[in-house]
């Protein structure tokens, strides 16, 4: 038998947590200290495809967006622009430290990084319901006023200190470009970064043109689709808790470490599953096991060495769960 192909989605604090300022000193200690325990892919002789997110980075290229119009009258990028450039530094440093990782462990082999387009519907109900909350807070004002000069449309931030927010569509990623590239590479024992922040967001247009989208995909949706188009067996979300939970934080919490599809799905539906953190990911993992995946597995990176980390979902529930 061949080796598994796993592909492993950093998030949670793997790059940048939420106490820090974000220096890159801070993210190149943060994206080490998770990559270390990416070695046991290695260990286990696993082909690996790694994807990120970039909530905190594409931001940040935002804000830095927003003040060099202000300040300096420099021309601001649209979103898929910002979504490339992360995935440019992103993938840089994940790449660089990945390499300093595997030197340190006596291990050669070639760590590469590709800026990925990915598919999506034009036609997308999303498009026409914007949710996703990007970029700074504004006041009324200035929101009024970059509605009227840029068509951009806002969202009053309720929960947090007051103000409005940009909102952008969110849709579901259709197909992965390049795809059969990222499988050739994987496969021949290269360690591949891809679809970093949910892929640039593009479409297809009547003359089959590639055009952009002002638009952010679930970077879970997107890595649990590449997943599929490449054939992996097993599908890691890495995020800042340890296990799948019911009841999260109430009295009745209980640890979840082994599900079937069917009892997730149930989960999923009863609203076990915060919207916007764990529901994506549940979503994530079940479409991964639904078109052909072997295992899904929610956990810390800090856990994947030990024998039992965190929590597994697969179609039916394992034989053997030492």
């Amino acid at each position: 038998m061949g080796k598994k192909l796993a592909v492993v989605a950093l998030g949670g604090n793997a790059l940048l947590r939420g106490n820090q300022v974000g220096t890159i000193d801070e993210q190149e200690q943060n994206t080490t200290e998770t990559l270390e325990n990416l070695i046991f892919f290695i260990d286990e002789g696993y082909d690996l495809v790694i994807t990120h997110g970039n909530g905190p980075q594409v931001g940040n290229i935002l804000m830095r967006n927003d003040a060099g119009e202000q300040l300096y009258g420099i021309a601001q990028m649209p979103i898929d622009i910002c979504v490339a450039d992360s995935q440019g530094g992103i993938g840089y440093m994940v790449e660089r430290m990945f390499r300093n990782v595997l030197n340190r462990h006596g291990i050669k082999k070639n760590v590469i990084c590709l800026v990925t387009q990915v598919l999506v519907d034009i036609n997308d109900p999303a498009f026409s319901d914007p949710q996703k909350r990007i970029g700074k807070i504004y006041s009324k004002e200035e929101a009024d006023d970059l509605a009227s000069r840029k068509g951009w449309l806002f969202k009053e931030e309720i929960k947090t200190r007051g103000g409005f927010r940009r909102v952008v569509p969110s849709p579901l990623p259709v197909s992965v470009m390049n795809v059969s590239i990222v499988h050739d590479l994987a496969r021949a024992g290269n360690i591949v970064i891809a679809s970093g922040g949910g892929g640039v967001p593009v479409y297809l247009d009547e003359k089959n043109d590639v055009r952009p989208a002002e638009a952010v995909i679930d970077k879970d949706m997107a890595s649990s689709l590449l997943a599929t188009q490449i054939r992996a067996e097993e599908f890691y979300i890495l995020t800042d808790v340890p296990y799948i939970y019911i009841n999260y934080k109430k009295p009745n919490q209980e640890i979840k470490e082994f599900l079937n599809y069917s009892d997730t799905l149930k989960f999923l539906n009863q609203g076990q599953f915060a919207k916007g953190s764990m529901e994506p990911k549940i979503r994530a993992c079940l479409d991964f096991l639904k078109n052909g995946g072997k295992k899904s597995i929610i956990t810390e990176a800090f856990k994947l060495a030990d024998k039992r980390y965190g929590s597994k979902i697969t179609m039916e529930y394992e034989d053997d769960r030492r």
